[in-house]
Formats: C-alpha cells, structure tokens, sequence
C-alpha cells in the first residue's frame, strides 16, 4: 500500500536535488559548502537526500554562498509548501493548542463533507470534554507544547456545534479498539460511549463501527479524514499530513469506502457500542440484574 508520506517525501527529496544542483553549479564540495557556513558536513548530506527539512535561513544562506540568490524566493516558496504538506506538532502548536483549534475552526467553515477513519481514538469532533482534556494532555506531555488546555477544551467544544447544521454531512468510522483502549479513566470513557450512542442517531452524522468480529478488506492502519474530496489529512505522532495531489485523494476515499462496507451502523453499531459498556463496567450490570 502506498504510503501517506509519499508526496511529502518526494517534494523534500526534489527541494534537496535543486540545493544540490546549485552547490554544484557554484563548484563547491559539499564538505567546503559546510565549512563556509560552519555547518557540521552531515547537514549538507541531509538536506541535499531530502533526509532534513532546510528553514528559511538555511535557503538563504545556501543560495549566498552559491551566488543563487535569485533562486531564493523560488526556493522558500517549495519549502513552504512543503511545511503546508508537513506541518511539524511542535510547530503547529507552538503557541498553543487553541490557536490550532481557532484555525480548525476557521477552515470548517468551507467544509461541507468530513470523512474519517480511526482506529485508536474518538475523532476530535466527537469528544466529550473530559475525553479531549485528556487527549490534549497526552500532547502537552509528548511535545512539550504550551499548557493552555482549558481554552483547547473550550474551543474544540464550540467547534462541534456544527454537528448540528443541516449543511454539514459527517460519516465517521470507529474501530472497536478505539471504543476499548484505556486512553483515559473508565468513568471518562463511559461518558464518551454514550455520547457516542446519541450520535448514532443523529440526522447528518453516519456513525459506523468495525467490530472486532468483523472481516477486514484493508487493514486500519492508521487514521485519517477527507475534507470535502480536496485534502487528506493524516496525524502521526510528530506531524499533520495534508494531502492535496488528486491521486491520493481518490486512494484514501477508496479505502474509506472499503472500511464503511464492513461497518456497522444504527442498532448494530449501538450494540457494539452497548458491549463495550457493559464490558467496562460489569458491576453495574449485575446490580441491575438482582434490581430486576
């Protein structure tokens, strides 16, 4: 199966073999090219194999000492677009989490259709929020990012409101897995699963869940979303992919489809749901049962 990362990895590689040519066409080694910049040799390799993303100054500096500097502005555009394509955690959210939710926000508004698969966690859109709390604190302790959870939470829950607009469609696709992981406290995640339930029922959400009896036709991998049939984004642990190129659009719609043929939805999908429940808290169960 072709990888997310592909596009990305190939418009690294191609902004790593323009640096080359111009070193190159400058008559420079690139062990002398590292030494007039004070840069260990090993960076010069990395950039050059498109193994190291160049900043801004690292472009500039490049293009002056290989008297490129017309180059300049053609090079910094490729790498932006590259940063769109690859967008680092830790820079994303380097001025904290609700600045990414804000900017979410601001992108939904052009959104008619969301798609999205996960296979390891609730889908950010349809948290509660003590789930997204711990969720964003998972992240604050990964990345080392600043500590604004409160206003993250907030926002993420003023993002949902537009569940209910009669313009937006939602097909989401759950694995059973993601309902039984201990990603949070049990009492959080019974909470999560009956949000879940009123969810199914809703007019413009399509809810399906993959049981674990299910017979899969590709495998869950990985997460991802379609926006509309214009992006493909994918979370990893250190980045966000946003995949724009046609190709790929039509590669993950295909597998989004072939996950929702073996969903299950409606009442099938709330008595997965349901055993999950009845799983994470049995001693309920059985005081219902000698109630009864």
């Amino acid at each position: 199966m072709n990888s997310g990362t592909t596009s990305v990895d190939e418009a690294r590689r191609a902004l790593g073999k323009r640096l080359r040519e111009l070193r190159t066409a400058a008559d420079l080694s690139g062990k002398q090219l590292a030494e007039s910049l004070s840069w260990p040799a090993s960076k010069v390799s990395k950039l050059e194999n498109g193994k190291q993303t160049p900043t801004d100054d690292d472009i500039r500096a490049w293009t002056s000492v290989t008297d490129a500097e017309q180059e300049t502005p053609g090079l910094l555009a490729a790498l932006h677009t590259l940063e769109l394509q690859h967008a680092e955690w830790s820079r994303l959210l380097k001025a904290g989490m609700k600045a990414h939710q804000t900017s979410l926000a601001q992108q939904d508004e052009q959104i008619k259709l969301y798609r999205g698969f996960e296979s390891a966690f609730i889908p950010g859109l349809i948290q509660t929020p003590d789930y997204a709390r711990a969720r964003f604190a998972d992240a604050i302790t990964m990345l080392q990012v600043p500590n604004d959870i409160d206003e993250a939470v907030r926002t993420r829950m003023q993002r949902q409101e537009m569940l209910y607009r009669q313009d937006k469609r939602f097909h989401f696709i759950i694995t059973e897995a993601a309902l039984r992981y201990r990603l949070v406290p049990v009492d959080v995640m019974l909470a999560q699963l009956d949000r879940l339930i009123a969810l199914s029922s809703m007019r413009n959400v399509r809810l399906g869940i993959i049981g674990f009896d299910t017979q899969y036709v590709t495998d869950p991998r990985h997460g991802f979303w379609l926006l509309d049939n214009d992006l493909v984004r994918v979370e990893t642990y250190s980045a966000e992919l946003n995949l724009r190129q046609p190709q790929e659009i039509e590669f993950y719609s295909g597998i989004f489809e072939r996950h929702a043929a073996v969903a299950s939805y409606g009442a099938a999908a709330r008595a997965i749901i349901n055993r999950v429940i009845a799983d994470l808290s049995p001693g309920e169960s059985e005081q219902d049962s000698a109630d009864f």
